[in-house]
């Protein structure tokens, strides 16, 4: 009796050191879970605290931007109500465009302007975007170097020292897909902003805009594309096919003449810029005395790299509200990378990523039509398998 009595007392007490060490263990796992909520508080106000600091930042900043384009605003109005008080009195002249370096910005000064040009309409804002485009480094310092070099010229001429003689007109060599287009509209509102043109618009067309299959009327085509251009640019794309190899007889010919005698009648209203492969446009050029003379400016245009298209990619998925997957990433580069290695002459650069991302989201959308409650991160979500092979 007496060891059964042992035997109990021992189980008791062994079972009462359980209970406590279970409710040791339960008091530690309440203290964890305690030091870890407290945790997670402390990051999500110290989170909460970071983001209403950076609305304040923004909204500051906000704040600051409104406020200087009110004086901004503020100045040209007090500058128009100057001009117009000067012009009354005929001692200033409309062509004497009041330019700021400080800013890069230009007010134009005409009877048609208005008081208050907006962000879009400034120089520093198309030099920004020209910045902006992916790649052609070397294309960009080109084109700095050469407004660099008209506002000097300008500076000169309003502290009277003798300016060289500029011309405007430009051939832009490169393959297609490099941005030639959107280049050539950037320079027509960098040429308005600082002065050179009043619109600076872009007029683009190509040997089938300007030559007729009868004569007389490709000089009919080519002085209406000389009008719409006129106080802008007029783009003209693989130009070198007004002036095949060994054409003979052939209208391109009366297109380049009549171009020529506009652009002579119109020097200081019409900016063009010819385009095409480098070898082609240098021929070109060098066919006809009057071309040379008049397009002595080169601005060459670089095949994008991989990496440089594979941004481009990204910018359109950007754009369209699709994303790519860090394999898909890794894929097309691949892809990119081998097909850049295999180019010739006619490769598309940013033409064939177009094509790329047209063909990925149709891909996409084959497999994603299979799927039941699509949600918009599965639409958005670009997979290695829908890129194309």
């Amino acid at each position: 009796m007496s060891t059964d009595k042992n035997y109990h007392d021992i189980v008791k007490a062994d079972l009462e050191k359980l209970r406590q060490k279970e409710q040791q263990e339960q008091q530690r796992r309440q203290q964890e879970m305690q030091s870890d909520l407290e945790r997670l508080r402390k990051e999500v106000q110290h989170e909460e605290q970071r983001r209403q600091q950076q609305l304040k930042q923004e909204q500051e900043r906000l704040r600051q931007e409104e406020l200087r384009k009110q004086q901004k605003l503020a100045q040209q109005i007090k500058r128009q109500q100057e001009y117009e008080r000067l012009r009354q009195k005929r001692q200033f002249k409309p062509q004497e465009n009041l330019i700021n370096y400080q800013d890069l910005t230009l007010d134009l000064y005409n009877d048609n302007s208005a008081i208050y040009s907006p962000n879009y309409d400034n120089l520093a804002y198309h030099l920004q975007e020209l910045n902006n485009l992916i790649g052609l480094k070397n294309l960009k310092d080109e084109v700095r170097t050469f407004i660099n070099f008209l506002k000097i010229q300008q500076l000169r001429e309003q502290q009277g020292l003798a300016k060289s003689p500029i011309s405007l007109h430009s051939v832009f060599c490169g393959a297609p897909g490099t941005g030639k287009t959107t280049v050539a509209r950037l320079m027509g509102q960098i040429y308005r902003q600082l002065g050179l043109l009043k619109k600076g618009h872009l007029i683009e067309t190509d040997r089938s805009g300007m030559v007729a299959g009868y004569v007389g009327q490709t000089a009919t085509k080519v002085d209406e594309l000389v009008e719409a251009a006129l106080d802008g640019v007029l783009f003209i794309d693989e130009a070198y096919t007004l002036k095949p190899q060994d054409s003979g007889h052939d209208f391109g010919q009366e297109a380049i003449d009549t171009l020529l005698k506009r652009m002579e009648d119109n020097r200081e209203r019409l900016v063009v810029i010819v385009a095409g492969y480098g070898e082609e446009m240098e021929r070109f050029i060098n066919s006809n005395p009057g071309l040379k003379s008049r397009f002595n400016r080169y601005f060459h245009f670089e095949d994008y790299t991989p990496q440089e298209l594979l941004a481009i990619f990204e910018s359109i998925c950007q754009k369209n509200n699709y994303e790519l997957t860090n394999e898909a990433k890794i894929n097309l580069l691949k892809q990119l990378i081998e097909l850049y290695h295999q180019r010739d002459k006619s490769f598309g650069n940013g033409r064939l990523v177009r094509n790329l991302f047209e063909k990925t989201i149709e891909k996409q959308a084959n497999r994603l039509i299979t799927i039941p409650n699509l949600n918009p991160n599965l639409m958005q979500q670009l997979l290695a398998e829908d890129l194309p092979q």
